[in-house]
């Protein structure tokens, strides 16, 4: 084969994972170039919240949290689907802190370890307090110089107006409009909106924070390496001789180029979250990839490519599911977390049922709307409803809690329902009028007392997390009294699908008999997740996306320090 260009890796991906690779292996000697199908770089990371799942971190240790490694073990190991090996989620729990290690030590990404509980904390092995969670301190966007411009904005439900970035400690300022509210407000606003010369190029805040702060930092550490990354450069096909991959054929200025790998390729370039085909082939319970929160450009060619070239697939089926809000002409659903835990809303099917923990983690509220929807057909959507002091209140995804209703935007206008009555709200819904009015009666019954028989709403410590604290003797509940009610259509969707390459783990793609195809690594939603179906805690996506990602380079480049 006649190279364009050879280099030792080629990283198939700009998210965190694939740029952790690219870096940790420029560091150790070898020649690295990352490509990116999209004119952004920065993938579903750069729009996620940034956090990461990491066991017995440095972090957690000087919070005064002593992690034990065989404890997440067991947690993951029981949660996780049977196909997963051991081996892969051992390799995750014993170098998910080694990992952080080296990037706090050789970028300017810096993680706090957060008091924010597993989500079955409960479990054997699950953490109550928290500590495993990791969220991104802010980075100075100005460090990435024009870079800033093409790196992915936040998603619509992680910034606010869908451009100004803000912090979790933020967030919950202003979800409670606690002291300072305001003022930190109009000071953030100010910082954006008088940043020029860039407010007339660019939406981009240069504040940046969670994913972008993540991304960001991986990005300048990756310009100081030297590391190039080109955009607009899908990979078309791997290359292999006598079974070995050794090369990547992309398209570069509308024409093919064949770029020759000396050590391997790393596929990170996530899942097939738009891809409906491939939805309708692999994932009855997650069908609409309209209703997902990955990026558009996740259309699954590297799943695609990497089993052309002999892989092995497992779980194709599954998806970090979750309830999302949909607003007409958006490219994505927007995930819905902190909504459904707070007092004052319940969720019901289309029959006016109740049918749910509605504080339960988005991962376990997405799969159980699934399920019910493919059983009974009246789950997609289903209707968040809620009250007048809720509504103005806290905000309901798109829905802004200080800003009156003819103030909305044409789009959620569209979708956001309101009765004077509950029974006005059920025909606006077209739901039963009886059913809603009973299953809100039984709820307001028990809720007056901080109960919930049904579905244990607020039990758990996972629902306390998200509810409001000012709120007791459950946080999670208040009746529904005040009128006028609201009500808005919410579905059963995801934040980017799970299954993918067999890997093993070393984070070597491997074939249906579990030999490793030699120069081939997957990381990240390219490869089947060590988590099987389920979601232990938030961060298990990029988390185990950045360690095998660090497994992956480090074995590429034979490093051993």
């Amino acid at each position: 084969m006649s190279w364009d260009r050879e280099v030792d890796i080629v990283v198939v991906g700009s998210g965190a994972g694939g740029m952790l690779s690219a870096l940790i292996a420029a560091k150790n000697r070898a020649e690295v170039l990352i490509i990116e199908k999209d004119k952004l770089w920065g993938g579903s990371s750069a729009t996620s919240g940034g956090g990461i799942w990491i066991p017995g971190s440095d972090q957690a240790k000087a919070a005064g949290f002593d992690d034990n490694l065989d404890d997440a073990f067991k947690y993951v190991r029981a949660l996780s689907a049977d196909n997963v090996p051991d081996e892969n989620i051992r390799a995750f729990v014993d170098n998910a802190a080694p990992m952080l290690r080296w990037v706090t030590a050789n970028t300017g990404v810096i993680y706090t370890a957060q008091p924010y509980p597993d989500y079955h904390a409960e479990n054997p092995g699950g953490s109550v307090t928290g500590y495993r969670t990791h969220l991104p301190e802010m980075f100075d966007g100005t460090l990435l110089g024009d870079d800033l411009k093409t790196q992915r904005l936040p998603s619509p439900a992680a910034s606010l107006f869908g451009y100004l970035n803000w912090t979790f400690a933020e967030t919950y300022q202003l979800l409670y409009r606690s002291k300072g509210w305001l003022t930190g407000l109009g000071r953030n606003l100010a910082k954006y909106w008088l940043d020029w010369p860039l407010r007339f190029t660019s939406r981009k805040d240069r504040r940046l924070t969670l994913g972008n702060a993540l991304t960001g930092g991986l990005r300048v550490a990756l310009n100081e390496a030297g590391v190039p990354l080109w955009l607009k450069t899908p990979m078309r096909e791997l290359v292999t001789e006598g079974g070995k991959v050794t090369g990547v054929v992309v398209e570069k200025d509308g024409k093919p180029y064949r770029i020759g790998t000396r050590k391997g390729v790393v596929l990170a370039a996530g899942g097939f979250d738009k891809n409906q085909q491939m939805r309708d082939a692999n994932a009855p319970l997650y069908r609409n990839a309209q209703y997902s929160g990955g990026v558009t450009s996740n259309t699954g060619d590297a799943i695609r490519a990497g089993a052309a070239a002999g892989a092995g697939t497992m779980n194709m089926q599954s998806a970090w599911a979750a309830p999302v809000f949909y607003v007409p002409g958006e490219d994505r659903g927007r995930l819905c977390t902190i909504e459904r835990a707070l007092p004052g809303c319940i969720m019901v099917n289309q029959k006016g049922q109740r049918y749910l923990n509605e504080a339960a983690s988005y991962h376990i509220v997405g799969q159980q709307m699934a399920r019910r929807h493919l059983e009974y057909g009246d789950a997609s959507p289903s209707w968040m409803v809620f009250d007048h002091r809720y509504r103005h209140q806290f905000p309901v995804g798109p829905l802004l809690p200080l800003v009156p209703d003819w103030l909305q935007s044409g789009a959620v206008k569209t979708i956001l329902k309101k009765g004077r009555t509950l029974g006005e709200l059920a025909r606006e819904m077209g739901v039963d009028v009886a059913a809603l009015e009973a299953n809100v009666a039984r709820f307001n019954t028990y809720a007056a007392k901080g109960e919930d028989p049904d579905f244990q709403r607020g039990v758990a410590a996972y629902d306390k997390m998200y509810g409001d604290y000012r709120h007791q003797p459950n946080p999670c509940l208040r009746p529904l009294t005040e009128g006028p009610f609201y009500a808005m259509p919410i579905y059963p969707g995801d934040i980017g699908t799970n299954g993918g390459l067999r890997t093993n783990a070393r984070a070597q793609v491997v074939d249906e008999a579990g030999v490793a195809i030699p120069g081939l690594y997957a990381v990240g939603n390219n490869a089947a997740s060590s988590m099987g179906e389920s979601y232990p805690g938030a961060g298990v996506t990029i988390g185990p996306a950045m360690t095998f990602g660090y497994i992956a380079a480090r074995d590429l480049t034979g490093a051993n320090d």
